[in-house]
């Protein structure tokens, strides 16, 4: 492919701290510059204190958002349209958006300029709980613009390509999420900071939200017989309400660690020292914690949504899944994998190979490129 300048809309932005679509949109921008390509991420500027230009070879531009629920991805992404649409603004070739709500603005790029406009799929957000009835339908008419106004649809998971088939008859291009190679670290911070020494914890990552169920967790590991630590690590994602829930929860077991938000070495130091990793989410697209920790070669435990199928595939020693929101079902997985722990590592090796092979950066950027070359060739001829 000729190289071509991309415009990243719809993430927080970059560097990647919190949140899969922000790994995401890094990694693949990160590698499409390799590649010769010219690209910006949209960043809003209330997503991090420190102002930069430039990240891993990605220009880095700072929009103003309104820091709320309702509008921050809205605002942000209106407003990044409108600055990519603008004549001088790097003349972007390709306008890549990502998620569904910031998906309404891609009629405007797709009716005004002759730009290929490019949607990611990362989950149905219209499902998160976080959300009201207005949210929720609003995003539900942003669902049919998704399948119908941009001229490429990416999904990251099987399933959210079948859906986009059955619901919209929308063929979606399937390009999964990757996974870097595991930095391992001895344990340090963890023990400054918590007493931990490896291999004495079981862990969760993620945002504190409901549809993560990290409350299904913390009221599950009570009822397993283990000396082990379970860490919470994540924070509030406007859902502050719910952490204070899960703190009084957290508090009636004195094994319950909540970390707060991780990254960068401590969240390696975590990964490489945990002695499984557990993932109880309702709704997911597909989780980049599960794949990181797979690529530790932890033993897993997660609930069995469709995308946590397609990762861990059959259920056993070091892969272990349970009913979605079945309590006892969580607590006899946990139980299993901390009884035998020797069994579980041993079936987590085979995993994390599996998983390290099928999930690549470089791969899903390479098929990336090839949705770009395939718009811009539509556009070329039309």
């Amino acid at each position: 492919m000729k190289p071509a300048r991309i415009a990243f809309i719809g993430q927080r932005g970059v560097p990647a701290t919190i949140g899969g679509i922000e790994h995401h949109v890094e990694e693949i921008g990160a590698r499409l510059v390799e590649r010769g390509h010219d690209v910006t991420v949209y960043t809003r500027t209330n997503y991090a204190s420190d102002r930069i230009s430039e990240h891993r070879g990605i220009h880095v531009r700072y929009i103003p958002t309104a820091p709320t629920k309702h509008l921050e991805a809205l605002v942000h992404s209106g407003l990044s349209t409108g600055v990519a649409m603008l004549p001088g603004a790097r003349r972007a070739d390709i306008l890549h958006y990502h998620a569904i709500g910031p998906s309404v603005f891609t009629p405007l790029p797709r009716a005004l300029t002759r730009r290929g406009v490019v949607l990611t799929i990362h989950g149905l957000d219209y499902d998160r709980d976080k959300w009201g009835i207005g949210a929720r339908t609003a995003l539900k008419s942003a669902g049919w613009i998704s399948a119908h106004v941009p001229h490429a649809t990416i999904t990251v998971s099987k399933n959210l390509a079948e859906f986009y088939l059955e619901r919209y008859g929308r063929v979606a291009h399937h390009i999964p999420n990757g996974v870097a190679p595991p930095v391992r670290r001895a344990p340090q911070l963890i023990t400054e900071r918590f007493g931990l020494k490896g291999g004495d914890y079981a862990l969760f990552l993620g945002r504190l939200v409901p549809e993560k169920a990290p409350d299904l967790l913390v009221r599950a590991f009570r009822n397993v017989d283990t000396s082990a630590r379970l860490v919470i690590a994540g924070g509030s994602s406007f859902t502050d309400q719910y952490v204070h829930e899960l703190e009084v929860l957290a508090a009636r077991d004195p094994r319950v660690l909540l970390a707060g938000s991780v990254h960068g070495e401590l969240l390696q130091e975590l990964y490489t020292n945990a002695a499984v990793f557990v993932l109880p989410s309702r709704l997911e697209g597909l989780a980049l914690t599960l794949l990181e920790a797979g690529s530790y070669r932890l033993p897993l435990v997660a609930s069995d949504i469709p995308p946590n199928r397609e990762v861990i595939g059959v259920d056993g020693p070091g892969g272990r899944m349970f009913a979605s929101g079945d309590e006892r079902a969580l607590t006899a997985a946990l139980t299993a994998t901390l009884g035998d722990l020797e069994a579980a590592c041993a079936g987590a090796g085979s995993l994390g190979d599996r998983i390290v092979r099928e999930y690549d950066w470089d791969a899903a950027t390479g098929a990336t490129e090839e949705v770009y070359e395939q718009v811009l060739a539509r556009r070329r001829r039309s």
